[in-house]
């Protein structure tokens, strides 16, 4: 799990650099949807539901919460 929350993290430190935090979010969530694949995708949706997202980046524990909720 600490190389899949790495790597989210890597990805939410790029969109931090995004000036509008939604769209920071969105830019996280869409990459996960897109480039993940669906296994990877699961492992940390089922971290995120089983921890909260612990040593999840702010970002990328927001994007997460989106993914869970499409």
């Amino acid at each position: 799990m600490e190389r899949l929350v790495g790597m989210a993290n890597d990805i939410a430190r790029y969109f931090a650099s995004e000036p509008d935090h939604d769209e920071a979010v969105a830019g996280i969530a869409t990459h996960l949807r897109r480039f993940w694949e669906p296994r990877m995708r699961a492992a940390l949706l089922a971290h995120w539901r089983e921890t909260g997202g612990a040593g999840l980046h702010e970002l990328a524990r927001e994007a997460v919460a989106r993914l869970a909720q499409a």
